[in-house]
């Protein structure tokens, strides 16, 4: 294989020119002989640079609207022939076709047409097809032409040909295809998911770029990675970088949080809220989620969904805990806060979470919408004697919002706009009662009056009985069991509320 390739002549076509100055005045610099196109062409002569056309080389004008440039063989040719093969030189040399040593292209902005809301029409005119066949012409042909598949290689590839002096070897080039193959997936994947989001879909297709290499896995010995755009999400003020099981943590304290009015707190642990509370202010919230479970809450994720001031900080900077989230911080806050190094401080932004979620199942993929269903005051069928009582509405919303984002079977004891117990991941849904029960009096919570709230219908009386006989005095559920009639006469027969929802929140 030729190690060194000096480069004589390059194709330059990019949708953005921002960057390409730079690279521009180098090649210019080194005598080579540049190619480009329409607007890129417009660019380089403003720079002062000398460039030849691509219609002038292939005989064609830009045609379609500019949909058809450089699709030509006198431009493929170049970039495609084999200079090794003699058969491949004689046929430039008889079809007048120039040897092309470097390809740059910037493709069409799809995934930022798609994500401003662009018209279906706009967002198929910023489908790149003849910038990608450049790229990967380029790319297959790497053995003589070195590709640049985005101005986010700008940087590296100056350094680079300052170096050596406009001479490549074998080995860069073939890194740069590499990047250029995994750019062009990237690409294709993006528009293939948006012609395939829904679970429904023939051909499961995912693109996530953001490689973001943890330390590890749930466990040491696990390799791990995140692919994801995280800085969309959260700025990272303060800490150690997050690891696989802070992002687990991270992304069920956010979900709960987020369905939460009036400041509100949340203490996650193992991807389960073991502190959960909606107060007038954010520092009592804060007081009450803690008092939740201030067991479970060391080491826990916290998340607030009001910006976190000097009181709330003084308090939540007593505990040890791993990461701390919020829409923002006081200004004071923050040096307190940022007193052990390896706290985690995460600024949240305003993000959209996909529509989508998916997991690994056996050989495979599970794909599902992501359950975004909320329950509101109306939705709420009372199918009791006694209807719940104006205050304990709220208590049983909150308490349905909770099960809905703890690991099935799900129970959620709520009094006061404050989680009194969980159970969580239990085999029986009277089990996930007796914890709830038990996590509840651990802490010295009187549970009479409280509103229980469960992910899914009630299969026997056994479980209403058992919260019943503690002091819970209203419930939620979703019903749909062919004894739903037996859990409403338990309560009847109490004089307890309970309501239905017909929506089931299972999360395993």
């Amino acid at each position: 294989m030729q190690e060194a390739k000096t480069i004589k002549s390059a194709l330059i076509s990019v949708y953005s020119k921002e960057g390409l100055s730079e690279l521009v005045a180098l090649l210019a610099q080194h005598g080579v002989r540049i190619y480009s196109t329409g607007g890129t062409l417009e660019f380089i002569k403003s720079q002062g640079v000398d460039a030849v056309s691509v219609e002038s080389l292939t005989g064609y004008p830009s045609i379609l609207g500019g949909r058809v440039k450089t699709l030509h063989p006198k431009v493929f040719g170049g970039i495609l022939a084999r200079r090794e093969q003699d058969a491949d030189l004689d046929q430039l040399i008889a079809h007048q076709i120039p040897e092309v040593d470097m390809v740059v292209v910037e493709l069409y902005p799809f995934e930022q047409t798609v994500a401003f809301g662009a018209s279906e029409a706009d967002i198929i005119e910023k489908i790149d097809i003849g910038g990608v066949s450049l790229i990967r012409a380029a790319a297959k042909n790497h053995r003589h032409v070195l590709v640049v598949p985005s101005r986010a290689h700008y940087a590296e590839v100056l350094t680079l040909l300052r170096q050596g002096q406009c001479t490549t070897t074998a080995e860069q080039r073939a890194r740069f295809a590499g990047m250029a193959f995994a750019h062009t997936a990237r690409y294709d994947t993006a528009i293939a998911a948006h012609f395939s989001d829904t679970p429904s879909a023939p051909t499961f297709v995912c693109q996530l770029g953001g490689l973001k290499p943890l330390r590890y896995g749930e466990n040491p010995h696990q390799q791990a990675a995140f692919y994801g755009p995280f800085a969309d999400m959260f700025e990272q003020l303060h800490g150690k970088e997050v690891s696989y099981n802070n992002l687990l943590d991270i992304d069920a304290a956010t979900a709960l949080v987020a369905e939460l009015n009036g400041p509100a707190v949340v203490i996650v642990k193992h991807n389960n809220a073991c502190g959960v509370a909606v107060r007038s202010t954010l520092q009592q919230a804060w007081v009450d989620a803690l008092a939740g479970d201030p067991v479970s809450a060391f080491g826990g994720v916290i998340a607030a969904n009001r910006p976190i001031d000097v009181a709330t900080a003084e308090q939540i900077n007593q505990l040890f805990f791993e990461v701390l989230i919020a829409p923002g911080f006081a200004t004071e806050a923050l040096p307190l806060l940022q007193s052990k190094k390896n706290r985690i401080l995460l600024l949240q932004k305003q993000a959209q979470q996909p529509q989508r979620t998916f997991r690994t199942a056996l050989n495979g993929v599970l794909v599902q919408e992501r359950d975004a269903h909320r329950e509101p005051p109306e939705a709420l069928r009372t199918v009791t004697q006694r209807p719940p009582r104006p205050e304990q509405v709220d208590d049983l919303l909150l308490a349905n919002i909770i099960a809905k984002h703890s690991k099935s079977n799900a129970i959620a004891l709520v009094k006061g706009q404050q989680l009194l117990g969980s159970g969580v991941g239990q085999t029986s849904r009277v089990d996930a009662v007796r914890q709830a029960i038990a996590k509840a009096r651990a802490f010295g919570f009187d549970l009479r009056g409280a509103s229980l709230g469960s992910d899914a219908f009630f299969p026997f009386a056994d479980g209403v009985q058992a919260a019943i006989d503690a002091g819970v005095d209203a419930v939620v559920q979703p019903g749909g069991s062919v004894r739903d009639q037996e859990v409403v006469d338990c309560c009847n027969q109490r004089n307890v509320a309970m309501v239905f929802t017909g929506i089931r929140h299972f999360k395993h």
